[in-house]
């Protein structure tokens, strides 16, 4: 062989990092822009703009009966966005000063700070690895006589372990919050995610599967949490109501929560286009996991009777089986072109709003400071750390070609078959 077939061969087998060629050399901003925003959004909102009603408008009344059609729920409340349907839907609970409601750490702060505001005392409990949920046995081992309710997070898209959770939650007689923010779409044992608890809320949030720019839903199938929902952030319906509450309409309970119309017309649009995108998304994700599975890493493919969605893709790197740290297959993917990131959630329990006790004044509960720093110990949860140090995004490939897909599983294969030679790689 020749000197100049050598070299070709090294450059073509080497990662990049190593003086390769870079495997992915396709354009990736077209198959990874979200959201997809079309001439039917623009009309969409135009319709809204020139009915001169930018404020109070039927559209946020027609998505609300979107949802509710979709999901088969019997109540559907936008809101302004998903964290203010969050802080309802705890009012709804009606918890108490002190009162306790069990968490995830491994999520964004939306699920978990809205409770501090109704005085309420976020418990951490740890995150199970396969789905990235609450870990039914240890949300159980945190229940004490002050729980009053478990918030579930369907992270990523992934729905939790709901069977056993709804069991915990009922036989303590406790309230079941769904953040179904990342999920919508996902089917749990034949039912949509939103509709296995007390209530749940739905984000609209420009970067979710059903994109609004913001705006958020609360859903549930009980009269009365609806009831209290609508009198805490919407009194502008409460004069129409048949109920006790219309005599709160002059004030309500001090919070505006309503959606734009401009927003509310976006996310109508892209409701109705969501089963096709979801599906594409999904397709390019599992072939790519397939791929990625037998290289040795855990990607999250579905249980059995569980069809998740994809807000993220993220995926499980075992440093101990390949000896490369995480860092080091970070950087020799991205000299390799691929879009790859360590997860932007800090886990919750290790941030300052709890480990320096200011969650005690924001809850303005009798805590002192020294108590509080007891509660949230940043070195808690050990699990739930340990898999967060484990994980690697990508992305989400809603409109890729195949071509891209195989120039990211190339990309990986040739890192991986270098693994022991990369930079660092024994750190």
């Amino acid at each position: 062989m020749s000197g100049h077939a050598r070299r070709e061969r090294s450059a073509t087998d080497l990662p990049a990092i190593l003086g390769g060629r870079p495997c992915i050399t396709l354009d990736q901003v077209e198959a990874n822009r979200w959201p997809i925003l079309t001439g039917e959004d623009e009309q969409a909102v135009v319709r809204v703009l020139q009915s001169g009603a930018i404020s109070i408008n039927p559209e946020v009344a027609a998505l609300e009966d979107d949802y509710r059609s979709w999901l088969g729920v019997r109540h559907a409340v936008a809101h302004h966005n998903g964290t203010s349907a969050i802080l309802a839907a705890l009012h709804a609970f009606a918890l108490e000063a002190g009162d306790e409601v069990i968490v995830p750490a491994a999520t964004w702060w939306s699920s978990v700070v809205p409770a501090l505001h109704v005085g309420a005392v976020p418990v951490f409990a740890e995150t199970e690895d396969r789905c990235l949920g609450l870990d039914p046995v240890d949300v159980e081992a945190k229940i004490t006589a002050r729980t009053r309710a478990i918030i579930v997070v369907h992270l990523f898209g992934m729905p939790s372990r709901m069977d056993e959770l709804t069991a915990v939650a009922r036989r303590h007689n406790l309230r079941l919050l769904e953040d179904a923010s990342h999920a919508h779409g996902a089917v749990y044992r034949g039912r949509r995610i939103g509709t296995l608890a007390d209530a749940a809320v739905f984000s609209m949030q420009g970067n979710k599967l059903v994109p609004a720019g913001e705006g958020g839903m609360f859903v549930s199938d009980d009269d009365e949490l609806c009831e209290r929902v609508v009198r805490f952030g919407h009194y502008e319906r409460l004069r129409t109501r048949q109920s006790p509450d219309r005599r709160f309409a002059a004030t309500g309970f001090g919070y505006k929560f309503r959606m734009s119309p401009l927003n509310a017309a976006v996310a109508r649009v892209q409701l109705r286009h969501l089963d096709e995108r979801n599906a594409r998304r999904n397709e390019n994700i599992i072939d790519l996991s397939h791929e990625l599975e037998q290289l040795g890493f855990q990607t999250h493919l579905a249980p059995t009777g569980v069809q998740r969605v994809y807000f993220e893709f993220l995926i499980r790197h075992d440093e101990t089986a390949t000896g490369v740290p995480i860092g080091a297959l970070t950087e020799a993917l991205r000299a390799e072109g691929a879009d790859v990131q360590r997860p932007r959630y800090p886990l919750l329990h290790q941030q300052p709003l709890f480990t320096e006790g200011v969650w005690a004044a924001l809850a303005r509960l009798p805590i002192d400071a020294a108590e509080a720093m007891k509660r949230y110990d940043p070195a808690a949860l050990p699990r739930t750390a340990a898999a967060s140090g484990s994980l690697l995004k990508l992305p989400s490939f809603p409109s890729a070609e195949r071509p891209l897909l195989d120039q990211y599983a190339e990309a990986f294969r040739k890192v991986m078959a270098h693994a022991a030679e990369l930079p660092h790689a024994g750190d």
